[in-house]
């Protein structure tokens, strides 16, 4: 019997990060872990909220990612919120600086998954903050869709 092919696991996602950002584009970083990160990874307690990404002397690291201790690491545990390295092509990262540098945009992790290899990987968006007025107009269309929705569906129910 065929094995069936695994998809990504996802391990954490940041869900307010599309509340609070408009997300212009995403790209894949691996992330670099030490033992214990990764088996608290693999038990999915890690933690996306108010993280953000930062180039520095031209590598990338990701801040206040909070991946909980090891159950049992004992004394080789990691720091919970230490900044990460992210592997990308030095051009991609010359870029993202560029334009996080000049156009005011900011790097935010979306999402942290194994892929198929098994490779602890971070989804990263090149965003722009919301201002309040465009998260209140989120609201008001996705409140407007969900009505259209729950109409279409009673309309359907009743024509059975």
């Amino acid at each position: 019997m065929a094995k069936a092919k695994n998809k990504e696991r996802i391990v954490a996602s940041n869900r307010k990060a599309r509340y609070d950002y408009f997300i212009m584009e995403t790209y894949e970083a691996g992330l670099v872990l030490v033992g214990t990160e990764v088996k608290s990874l693999r038990e999915s307690k890690a933690s996306l909220r108010d993280s953000f990404a930062r180039v520095e002397n031209g590598e990338m690291f990701l801040y206040n990612m909070h991946i909980s201790l090891y159950q049992k690491g004992g004394y080789v545990n990691h720091d919970p919120r230490r900044p990460r390295k992210l592997l990308l092509h030095k051009k991609e990262i010359q870029k993202l600086a560029a334009q996080v540098q000049e156009k005011g945009l900011t790097l935010v992790p979306l999402k942290v998954y194994f892929n198929e290899q098994g490779l602890a990987k971070v989804e990263l968006a090149l965003a722009r903050g919301k201002k309040f007025y465009d998260k209140r107009d989120d609201l008001a269309r996705r409140d407007a869709k969900r009505e259209i929705e729950r109409a279409f569906k009673e309309r359907s129910l009743g024509a059975i």
